[in-house]
């Protein structure tokens, strides 16, 4: 049967050795994750957290020291394994001599497509990512948001099943990445599982579901971004609280602050907001908003990483 994960990994591990000056660098320490079919996953965390050591081992790219990984139930290291997969590098490198077109038909050819459907391919292909009057352009007139455009075109050649990005969005401008966020979420739709390995929180958290945040080669959190930017209370929002009610407010709410005849307070139970909420209406007073507080994932990050460097 065909497993329900589309990568998995168990206990992985690289060390890199280096012999001259008799140290070793552990940069991915005993990761088990799994990424489920069709989901969008978003790997995160510092620079030097074994991100991409981490994908480069899913593509053996890098072998592991220890431990096991998996694309759709095959060894990762078996080259059948990986015919699904398109790619996308950090600080990839294509030959500027070649035009968008030439570049597209050369990676195609690589991945085993006939002559005739690629080139019948291509031009469809360009336009999908905005640059389908560019390819007749040699990539060294690219910006590096167009060779970011023209690098997702070449990982979606194929028409991957698992889609991996890494920093996907690096050098592109709010609409372009607002394009690229429309194309994932096309693939998405079709069941197309998707990768990110990216810096920009922001991004992450507007496209995956899930996410896993590394610190020093270890998952340090993972989980539902929904799941873990939830808050935990409520943020009560009034104008013009006579300064008996705010005080009486006060005894149960964690916080209280006012400015320009609006006051705000913030109750850990929805209990405590509703009782809030019930003497501020009984004193005609005009309550503005009553939500729950959420973090950021960035606020999620920051603070994860932080806790896991202290602890």
């Amino acid at each position: 049967m065909p497993s329900d994960f589309a990568i998995e990994t168990s206990g992985l591990t690289k060390v890199f050795r280096t012999p001259w000056k008799r140290r070793e660098v552990r940069a991915v320490n005993g990761i088990s994750l799994s990424v489920a079919r069709g989901a969008t996953f978003g790997l995160l965390g510092p620079n030097g957290a074994g991100k991409t050591t981490f994908v480069k081992m899913l593509l053996s790219a890098v072998h592991p020291t220890s431990g096991s990984a998996k694309i759709f139930g095959r060894n990762a290291a078996d080259a059948e394994a990986r015919r699904p997969i398109g790619y996308l590098p950090e600080n990839h490198r294509f030959p500027t001599y070649l035009t968008g077109n030439g570049m597209l038909d050369l990676y195609a050819g690589l991945s085993g497509m006939p002559s005739g459907e690629r080139k019948k391919l291509i031009p469809g292909l360009l336009a999908r990512v905005g640059l389908d009057e560019w390819g007749d352009v040699r990539l060294g007139k690219y910006s590096k948001g167009m060779l970011q455009r023209v690098g997702l075109a070449q990982a979606l050649i194929h028409s991957p099943t698992l889609l991996i990005l890494d920093e996907p969005s690096d050098g592109v401008d709010p609409v372009g990445r607002r394009d690229i966020r429309t194309i994932l979420s096309e693939l998405e739709e079709k069941g197309v599982t998707i990768f990110i390995n990216s810096h920009l929180l922001v991004e992450v958290e507007l496209f995956c579901h899930e996410v896993a945040i590394l610190h020093k080669g270890e998952v340090a959190l993972a989980g539902k971004v929904k799941d873990l930017t939830a808050g935990k209370g409520y943020r009560l929002t009034a104008m013009q609280v006579p300064e008996t009610v705010r005080s009486e407010l006060a005894l149960k709410a964690v916080s209280v602050s006012a400015r320009d005849g609006l006051s705000d307070f913030q109750f850990l139970s929805r209990e405590d907001a509703n009782q809030a909420l019930d003497l501020l209406r009984a004193q005609h007073c005009e309550v503005e908003a009553l939500t729950p507080t959420t973090s950021t994932l960035e606020e999620v990050f920051v603070k994860t990483v932080q806790g896991h460097t202290q602890a």
